[in-house]
């Protein structure tokens, strides 16, 4: 995968659980669930706005880009 989620990292940064940050957010656990686990195929820009509200960051903390080597 190319884009890897930081979802983890930051919520240990911001001392908050997974449930807290759904019901924060108000998304589903198992949506964000999918979303940490970086199996999720997309995400709304106002699903990433909440997120990155409720975390204090920004879109390039929780998505990161990493090159993928072929061989």
């Amino acid at each position: 995968m190319a884009i890897s989620v930081k979802l983890d990292d930051l919520l240990h940064d911001n001392r908050m659980t997974l449930t807290e940050l759904a019901e924060r957010v108000g998304i589903t656990l198992a949506n964000l669930s999918i979303l940490k686990t970086g199996k999720a195929k997309a995400i709304r820009f106002s699903t990433l706005e909440a997120i990155c509200r409720e975390l204090n960051c920004q879109p390039g903390d929780l998505l990161v880009f990493e090159e993928v080597s072929s061989g």
